[in-house]
């Protein structure tokens, strides 16, 4: 028997602290950085004057106070953000560490203070809304058919446009909220203790001597005693509800007794906000408690966020889900965010527009439209045969040899549940941690921004490595062609 020596892996190298030379590491970005960094390539890609225009859009100018800062870092440190997936803060302190992030965002230098405080991202999430970022995605839409056409061999176009090109995959998904599971007894409580402190607030304002009793302490403990026991029953749910409708109407009652003390009303904004929640939520509960019914129009499911509703998507791991719904539309690998909206509605009401805004973009219909039978109307398929467009889906029914022959093959929509897969799980789409509804909505939009980036970095990847094989075939053929002239002149 041959005998085969051992092959031991090589020991790492140690370096110690005091060999480490720091000298040098100031000079300039493109000296030092690695050209194929994924931020290095991504900021060459994008065209930033343009993004800068569409953001400065989206506010006025002012002369006086502070100044702004750049758009650049503003949509970058939002890019970032998503791409990486990490929170407010965890962005700021990665962008003072990462010398990359700092080139992507326009650094003309290392800086390892903060570019900003982390709390400046709820305003940049204003400031970026829905049709600024759908304008961003349009102009990466418009870069990614430049890219295509510097690889296009082919310049003879056709003078008529096409009429009716490509194919449209729509489908639509929640986007969950970051909020606790509401349950009645629950949301009660938080609107019972949401009402004391705005109880102890207006008695301060008021005039009147003697504060209203509100047994708070009572409350608590008799919420405590059903909220912590392990096994609860109808009877003792029901029991527990009663009561607390019992201290929160007390309570907006000592509230509206209050106010009447007052010059004016002393609540603010945000104050005011949470007075109007508690009495509509008390009297959406009341009314549910009241006919022994477990669900009611534009439910309230958070004091603190009420734009949120519950959405019943019917699936094995959530039944129901409470957040925004969105109905997105995928062309070419490319997402765009058709609609949104936090009130349950049913997808197949979209497919109209989702065609009119593909045909606004493009300039023209789609061939083919991939969907789920939801969208299958009888009010769709007949808008779609009036326009002379394909429709590929699972057929309703008993089908037709003509309905077998246009049914959506295995695997054709599985681009779009990828978008949704990649979106939720690398990016953060299946937790939305802002808590207006103005906010959250931007989140969503830059999460189907950082989507079509990445694509757009790939497509562009994609480009560039057939420029290169191709250059080089002709180098190849140049040099062959220059060779075969030089033999046949020796041969004549």
């Amino acid at each position: 028997m041959v005998k085969h020596s051992k092959k031991h892996a090589s020991r790492p190298i140690f370096v110690s602290q005091n060999q480490l030379v720091l000298e040098g590491f100031e000079s300039p970005f493109e000296r030092t950085l690695n050209q194929e960094n994924r931020w290095v390539k991504l900021a060459k890609l994008l065209p930033w004057n343009e993004l800068a225009s569409i953001y400065r859009k989206s506010f006025p100018q002012k002369s006086t106070g502070r100044p702004d800062l750049s758009p650049r870092l503003v949509i970058g440190s939002i890019i970032i953000k998503h791409i990486c997936n990490l929170d407010d803060r965890e962005t700021v302190d990665q962008i003072s560490e990462n010398i990359y992030m700092q080139y992507f965002l326009g650094y003309s230098s290392f800086n390892n203070t903060q570019p900003f405080d982390a709390s400046l991202f709820v305003e940049f999430r204003k400031r970026l809304g829905l049709e600024q970022i759908d304008a961003i995605n349009n102009l990466i839409l418009k870069l990614k058919q430049d890219v295509e056409s510097k690889s296009d061999d082919n310049d003879n176009l056709s003078e008529n446009a096409p009429t009716h090109k490509g194919s449209l995959i729509v489908d639509a998904t929640a986007c969950p909220q970051d909020i606790a599971y509401p349950t009645d007894l629950g949301l009660l409580n938080d609107a019972r203790e949401k009402s004391e402190e705005l109880l102890d607030f207006v008695f301060e304002q008021s005039s009147l001597s003697v504060k209203p009793r509100n047994y708070r302490e009572i409350a608590r403990k008799e919420y405590l005693k059903i909220a912590q026991k392990k096994r609860k029953t109808h009877k003792d749910i029901r029991a527990a509800n009663r009561k607390q409708l019992g201290y929160l109407r007390r309570n907006i009652g000592s509230i509206e007794h209050a106010l009447d003390h007052c010059k004016t009303i002393p609540f603010d904004r945000h104050q005011y906000k949470y007075w109007f929640v508690i009495q509509h939520l008390y009297s959406q509960q009341m009314e549910m408690f009241s006919a022994k019914k477990k669900s009611v129009d534009n439910r309230i499911v958070s004091i603190h966020q009420p734009h949120v509703r519950p959405i019943v998507r019917g699936k094995a791991n959530a039944k129901v889900e409470f957040g925004a719904k969105i109905n997105v539309a995928l062309v070419d690998g490319f997402s765009f965010l058709d609609d949104i909206s936090w009130d349950a509605y049913n997808e197949g009401t979209r497919l109209k527009d989702s065609v009119e805004k593909y045909k606004n973009r493009f300039g023209y219909y789609p061939e083919n439209v991939l969907v789920d039978k939801i969208y299958c109307t009888r009010e769709n398929r007949t808008y779609l045969k009036k326009n002379d467009i394909n429709l590929k889906a699972k057929p309703l029914g008993r089908p037709s040899k003509q309905a077998l022959s246009n049914q959506v093959s295995p695997g054709e929509r599985n681009p779009i549940e990828g978008k949704f897969g990649q979106a939720k799980t690398a990016y953060g789409l299946d937790r939305i941690y802002a808590r207006l509804s103005s906010t959250s909505e931007s989140w969503i939009a830059s999460i189907i921004l950082v989507l079509n980036l990445v694509h757009l970095a790939e497509v562009a990847l994609c480009c560039l490595n057939f420029l290169s094989i191709k250059n080089r075939i002709k180098i190849y053929l140049y040099k062959f062609v220059f060779k075969y002239q030089i033999l046949m002149r020796n041969v004549a």
